[in-house]
């Protein structure tokens, strides 16, 4: 099997809370129906990670958590890594580096615009733009067939394989 990469956007967070920081937005009422949809779409499509990689930031806590729930993953297996958190290229390239080099799914739950640089990257022309502009917006899932070593990530060195928005899963 060929080594592949999910790339996910935290579903919609609520803007309308008294969260006391960015960090600690939650989840809008969209975002907890649209995380379950992308989870039961990757079960379906039989692609269960190895390895879940997720920023600690409320919302993607919140989506990582019931996409994991409709893959039957336990908690214990996901790894919260700050790192993620408002990541740009680099620190997100360093984050991929670390994976075991038996990692053959991986899942890294995080935010834009670091994911959607990371997207462009790894893809390169394989990345079509939008007419809207977002090419991750949120519950949006990336999946990339990824070369056989996470530390050597070149441009274009990825094969965007889908790109699957939560508006296309009702």
């Amino acid at each position: 099997m060929p080594r592949e990469l999910l790339i996910l956007r935290h579903a919609k967070s609520d803007w309308d809370t008294n969260a006391a920081s960015d960090f600690e937005r939650p989840l809008a009422k969209r975002g907890r129906k649209d995380a379950p949809r992308v989870g039961e779409w990757l079960y379906r499509e039989g692609l269960i990670p190895r390895v879940i990689v997720s920023s600690p930031a409320q919302r993607a806590r919140e989506t990582t958590l019931k996409v994991c729930k409709c893959l039957d993953l336990p908690r214990k297996d996901i790894v919260w890594d700050e790192a993620v958190y408002d990541a740009d290229l680099s620190t997100l390239l360093a984050v991929l580096a670390r994976m075991p080099s038996d990692a053959e799914l991986v899942l890294l739950v995080g935010h834009n615009p670091g994911l959607e640089e990371l997207l462009r990257h790894l893809a390169g022309s394989d990345v079509e733009e939008p007419t809207d502009g977002k090419l991750l917006p949120t519950a949006t899932v990336a999946r990339l067939e990824m070369p056989n070593d996470w530390s050597e990530l070149a441009g274009g060195c990825a094969g965007l394989v889908a790109l699957v928005r939560p508006k296309q899963l009702k």
